[in-house]
């Protein structure tokens, strides 16, 4: 049963693509029958890892964020490769961002995070007993460092405003709801 809301589509074209996303074009008719266009960013999915070492620390990423134009303090993300499964990509991405590695592995939740503008969806992880194990293995357009934090400092800078990614935020926000 079709939803008297939905959108039908009507043709589809990649405008743009690069690495990392691509952007579509799509040609739809709307419930009232208008005709018109619709644009938006593809992405793969991803996994998000709020994670904490066996000393209770979070390990946090800083990078440099080229569209804001500042370094952003987050979390580990990153895209999940072809036909992986997303806790796999989620101990992958913790290890390539930050050279730790999770005694345990947790879901949290699954996010769409902007979905009137882009097609993805962020896959949230809890990492336990998390150890420096190896160097980061960084993508070539990645620049981060890493940093560590006590849980109730950071929660602090996502309520305070201080810590502004959004994966970041919600993250963090879902962690506390949850506990």
């Amino acid at each position: 049963m079709t939803d008297p809301l939905e959108w039908e589509t009507l043709d589809e074209s990649v405008a743009y693509s690069c690495p990392g996303f691509d952007v579509i074009h799509e040609e739809v008719r709307l419930p009232d029958g208008t005709e018109t266009d619709f644009d938006y960013a593809s992405e793969p999915p991803a996994a998000v890892i709020l994670p904490f070492t066996s000393g209770g620390e979070v390990v946090l990423i800083e990078e440099w964020r080229q569209a804001v134009k500042r370094v952003n303090r987050g979390l580990p993300a990153g895209s999940m490769e072809p036909g992986e499964d997303r806790k796999t990509a989620a101990r992958r991405e913790l290890v390539e961002e930050t050279g730790y590695e999770a005694g345990e592995m947790e879901f949290l939740a699954s996010v769409e995070p902007a979905n009137g503008l882009l097609d993805a969806v962020h896959h949230y992880f809890v990492a336990h007993d998390c150890e420096p194990t190896g160097q980061q293995e960084l993508d070539f357009n990645e620049s981060i460092r890493v940093a560590t934090t006590d849980w109730e400092a950071l929660l602090a800078d996502v309520q305070s405003g201080e810590v502004r990614d959004g994966r970041t935020v919600t993250g963090v926000l879902q962690y506390a709801l949850s506990t």
